[in-house]
């Protein structure tokens, strides 16, 4: 093990041993590194796993999921798919990312992009999606929870609500597999939830007026954000659980609060190089 490797899993020790005697407060980002503050919305944050370690354990874990996944063989919903894609990840701020695109044969409406920039569409999502601009709406939030580390943060929580003794073999010993099992969980692979895999609802928002902006310094109209989650509200009718039963916001309220965000996203919108409106709609 190199010495800045070791410095690296003292100074998370020191961390993880803090927030399990102390538990999270405002002290713990002024005493210990582990602080950052998530794109656009500003929001300070708790991070104890080194963000390279979380770039290993997506590409894993995207190879492990697409192992098990049949890719789409529908060349024209593929070519849009990477081209809403590239549009995105060129305004994402993260260059240093090797972005991928996949577009998955499977009538489930999900999407998800882990750490790294590894992102994949289900086919069952685009007909609620419609156009490029829908699209866009759904890969912009994925891509906002991967920028804003929400898997990550996630996995801090779940650490210090293990133990320290749990914690402190994990970062020493260097348990790949089981921090590999955190990250799946984290960015809850494997799981059904609707449209877009499970964070908090503190989460799923931010990551809500994340992507609008996102998308609008793509060249997407920021309009079609919240008529997206129109679109998915009637579609699921009367099959939601109540708000504060569940991980998400209701869409209802998703929609309303993007609503909200519509003047700042289109001062983005009107700033892009290159507005692509709604763009191509889906063919069947």
């Amino acid at each position: 093990m190199s010495s800045d490797l070791i410095i690296v899993h003292r100074r998370e020790l020191l961390k993880t041993m803090a927030l399990s005697g102390l538990g999270v407060s405002s002290m713990m980002c002024g005493t210990f590194c582990g602080c950052r503050t998530a794109p656009i919305t500003g929001r300070k944050q708790l991070l104890i796993m080194p963000e390279s370690q979380e770039l290993q354990l997506g590409q894993q874990a995207y190879s492990e999921t697409l192992s098990q996944e049949p890719v789409s063989q529908h060349p024209r919903n593929t070519l849009i798919v990477n081209r809403v894609g590239q549009r995105i990840a060129a305004v994402s701020g993260r260059n240093d990312y090797q972005w991928e695109f996949t577009l998955i044969a499977s009538p489930t409406q999900n999407a998800f992009c882990l750490p790294g920039g590894k992102v994949a569409i289900y086919e069952g999502i685009l007909p609620v999606c419609q156009s490029e601009a829908g699209l866009a709406v759904v890969m912009s939030h994925e891509v906002a929870h991967a920028l804003a580390r929400h898997g990550g943060e996630r996995m801090s929580q779940d650490f210090t609500t293990q133990g320290v003794q749990k914690v402190i073999g994990t970062i020493t010993q260097q348990q790949v597999p089981e921090k590999h099992e955190l990250l799946m969980q984290a960015y809850g692979l494997g799981t059904k939830y609707g449209v877009l895999l499970p964070y908090s609802r503190k989460q799923e928002s931010e990551a809500d007026h994340i992507g609008v902006m996102l998308m609008a310094q793509a060249g997407y109209d920021p309009q079609e954000a919240p008529r997206f989650w129109q679109r998915f509200g009637q579609l699921n009718a009367g099959a939601q659980q109540p708000e504060f039963l569940s991980t998400h916001p209701a869409d209802a309220r998703r929609a309303a609060d993007l609503l909200a965000l519509l003047g700042e996203a289109k001062n983005y919108y009107s700033a892009s190089t290159q507005q692509y409106g709604l763009g191509e709609y889906f063919s069947a």
